[in-house]
């Protein structure tokens, strides 16, 4: 990990395409940074990508039986609603 110190209003850049910017340090410590980067680049809180990527283990480790079960009543359910 890579340790930096910066203040208000300095940047520091990632692979020439990606600048990350102090905006304020608020006086309970909070540091509000910018983020700018290509529209391409998903930009997440570790928070939230850990929760993304519990989330897909766990439809992952779903039993072929249910997703197949699942499938089966779907696929059922939208032919019912055609017909009717």
């Amino acid at each position: 990990m890579l340790v930096l110190s910066r203040k208000v209003g300095e940047s520091l850049v990632i692979d020439d395409h990606i600048s990350v910017t102090v905006l304020s340090i608020e006086p309970g410590g909070q540091v509000n940074i910018g983020i700018c980067a290509p529209k391409e680049v998903l930009v997440l809180r570790s928070e939230l990508q850990k929760a993304v990527s519990t989330n897909q283990d766990a439809a992952d480790a779903a039993p072929p039986a249910l997703v197949n079960k699942l499938k089966s009543a779907l696929l059922h359910r939208g032919n019912g609603s055609a017909s009717s």
